[in-house]
């Protein structure tokens, strides 16, 4: 306990002698970095919220295309005169040259750490104010990146206004959890396809513990719904089963895409 007090005694005279960033060691400039990169990351989810909040999501995505744009190249530019890289078509040249397997790598451990702080975000919200609170605002939050995922895949991938059924397919292998579950797509009808989530990171985790199914139909209903309209305004969701409900055990939640025959 001593040595602890101690500690924290060195590190409050550290601070105190801090007057300008020039002022720290290497490690608290490296920690001041990383700080910044952070503020830069929630300033920008900031600007878009309140976007959002003033236009509705639709015309925020259309204001995102141009901030974000302008902002990559700015950044870009910035950063490879700083840090000594090349760009190539605005894409950084080491990740041009990485291995694939490496690339791959590395955008499956983004995905893990997406779900990871996204479980850290439910948590600290629960120990909080609690479980209800935490459902409500987990809920909520899909409402809002289950559409920017979809509209960043159609950007990502030059997918039209309308993709229909094929783009929608297409997309749903594109996002986070499709690096991080297993999932199948099956062809129901032409105007038709069922989607199961086979393995879920977050359900397993939770069997192999002997607890219960999290009951995340709520959140789901709007996930999917808002994504797969984001992809084709055409296409309808309908939950075929999620928990709380019962389910087989080679999926945990299954969804059924369609466009109505008189659209």
């Amino acid at each position: 306990m001593g040595e602890g007090v101690a500690l924290q005694e060195e590190r409050a005279v550290e601070r105190a002698e801090i007057e300008r960033p020039e002022d720290m060691s290497q490690e608290q400039l490296a920690r001041f970095l990383v700080d910044l990169v952070h503020r830069v990351m929630v300033h920008h989810t900031l600007w878009f919220r309140e976007v959002e909040y003033q236009f509705g999501m639709s015309q925020a995505l259309d204001i995102l295309q141009i901030a974000l744009t302008d902002a990559y190249n700015i950044q870009m530019r910035r950063f490879s005169k700083v840090l000594g890289f090349e760009l190539e078509k605005g894409i950084p040249k080491p990740l041009l040259e990485m291995p694939r397997e490496k690339l791959i790598e590395v955008i499956d451990n983004l995905a893990l750490n997406w779900l990871a702080v996204d479980g850290v975000w439910f948590q600290a919200v629960e120990r909080t104010v609690g479980m209800f609170d935490a459902k409500r605002c987990n809920d909520t939050c899909w409402t809002r990146f289950s559409p920017f995922e979809a509209w960043s895949i159609k950007r990502l991938l030059g997918l039209p206004d309308q993709a229909g059924l094929e783009g929608l397919k297409k997309a749903l292998r594109f996002r986070l959890y499709s690096r991080i579950n297993v999932q199948t797509i099956i062809d129901e009808s032409p105007n038709s396809i069922i989607f199961q989530m086979n393995d879920c990171r977050v359900q397993s985790a939770r069997k192999s513990k002997g607890l219960e199914d999290y009951p995340c139909k709520s959140a789901g209903v709007v996930e999917y719904r808002t994504f797969a309209s984001t992809i084709d305004s055409r296409i309808k969701t309908e939950c075929i089963g999620c928990p709380p409900d019962e389910h087989p055990d080679e999926w945990w939640c299954a969804w059924r895409f369609y466009i109505p025959n008189d659209d």
